[in-house]
């Protein structure tokens, strides 16, 4: 299969379209033109049922649904397709809607990006102690794009909004004076995006100075596996990939695909089957991960049939997380106690090897924030909280306690459930103002 992608210029030359109602055709003109949209041939005939795509999990994935924007937005913009011709003045009012969706949540500008001889790093970001993230500039794109994403402003042209860095000396460079630092995760858009050629100039700096790094981990964080799993089978350079991988295995280092799945669908053609095969024979590990997302997965029998799919394929269930604050949020979010108790029913159903999933948890401004469970403390109804990972790593591994809130879909709704305060904010202060 010859890779072929459709973007909002050409969607409506989808074969698939030809019985699709107008309706939902201009839902995707209006949404697509705040939202970024891409899909290609392989999602379309391999991972949607068109017989029943309005209530399909991949169509929900990939194409724009209009109650993926506010109605005030969704109304801005369809106004300004409708009766402006001046593209740049359609543009600027698509851009002053994307800056009220929350673009860079967590902190990723203001709190993430490393700075190095008085020179801030934007195509790098260093929150955890231990892991860098590196955004190669040859890979802020991908093969479809996913409706939910929250690096959604690395696809929308606003080269503000955009994190990317075209040399991999500097990484190396940051890495030889932060030894704290044991994993470089490579992300984007999708790293995997790249031809081989250029993936290997970014990583082979890094193999050629690993004895003056502490580097012993290398992620890639990659939708392919399910959006083109052609690119480590029949890809002019699948072998070249491999070889790449391999190099680095030999190398020392574990090399970790961070996959991104979201739906048991995408496990389940031959050749997604294929190139798990193929990657794994290299020495790399799989790991898999997604958001829990209203439409989609929000199901605990589809996540313990998803897990149990993976593991049986020799993948490593590593994370649920809840859907980030940004972008289409309102259309994806369930409430924190509803997460966990779909984390609880697909856990329960599945065995210990498919165990090694953790969740529900949120990616948030002080760290990754774990949901334990709705329990009673004092005779008060709670949620017990607890740190993954943080931005102080004393923090990690502990458990809190905030008020139960039944509407809550995100970390900032809760508050403190014994104290004015939760006990990282007077630290986190601190943190950021030492930084």
């Amino acid at each position: 299969m010859k890779y072929k992608a459709y973007t909002l210029r050409n969607f409506r030359s989808i074969p698939q379209f030809e019985n699709i109602p107008e309706e939902v055709k201009r839902n995707i003109e209006v949404v697509g033109s705040v939202l970024p949209f891409k899909v290609n041939n392989y999602v379309l005939d391999e991972l949607i049922d068109w017989d029943n795509y309005d209530s399909d999990p991949i169509f929900h994935l990939t194409f724009p649904q209009k109650d993926m924007l506010v109605p005030r937005h969704y109304n801005k913009m369809e106004e300004a397709l409708d009766n402006l011709d001046n593209k740049k003045e359609i543009r600027q009012i698509s851009d002053n809607i994307r800056r009220q969706l929350n673009p860079h949540p967590a902190g990723q500008t203001d709190k993430n990006v490393p700075s190095m001889n008085g020179r801030s790093l934007w195509g790098l970001q260093h929150k955890y102690r231990e892991i860098v993230l590196f955004f190669p500039t040859a890979g802020q794109t991908c093969h479809s794009y996913c409706t939910f994403c929250f690096r959604w402003p690395q696809f929308v042209g606003i080269n503000d909004m955009k994190f990317a860095m075209k040399e991999s000396e500097v990484l190396v460079n940051y890495l030889q004076n932060h030894h704290e630092v044991t994993d470089v995760l490579f992300t984007g858009g999708d790293p995997m995006i790249m031809k081989s050629k250029v993936f290997e100039r970014y990583i082979n700096p890094i193999l050629d100075n690993i004895e003056t790094t502490n580097v012993q981990t290398i992620r890639i964080g990659t939708k392919s596996l399910s959006f083109w799993p052609n690119k480590f089978v029949t890809d002019s350079d699948a072998d070249d990939f491999l070889r790449i991988f391999k190099k680095i295995v030999e190398k020392g280092i574990n090399l970790a695909f961070m996959a991104h799945f979201s739906h048991p669908r995408e496990l389940e053609t031959p050749i997604v089957e294929e190139a798990i095969t193929r990657l794994r024979n290299t020495g790399l590990q799989i790991r898999t991960q997604s958001p829990l997302l209203q439409h989609i997965n929000n199901d605990g029998d589809v996540w313990a049939d998803m897990w149990r799919k993976q593991v049986n394929l020799n993948c490593i269930p590593y994370y649920m997380f809840i859907a980030r604050d940004t972008g289409a949020q309102h259309y994806f979010a369930v409430t924190l106690e509803e997460a966990w108790k779909t984390f609880r029913k697909a856990y329960q159903q599945v065995s210990g090897v498919c165990r090694t999933v953790r969740g529900p948890s949120m990616s948030c401004t002080p760290g990754k924030v774990q949901i334990l469970g709705v329990n009673e403390v004092n005779q008060k109804k709670v949620f017990t909280l607890r740190f993954l990972q943080s931005r102080d790593p004393e923090w990690t591994g502990r458990s809190f306690f905030a008020e139960y809130d039944k509407d809550a879909i995100w970390f900032d709704e809760l508050k403190p459930a014994f104290d004015d305060h939760f006990f990282f904010e007077e630290e986190e202060e601190l943190l950021v103002a030492e930084e």
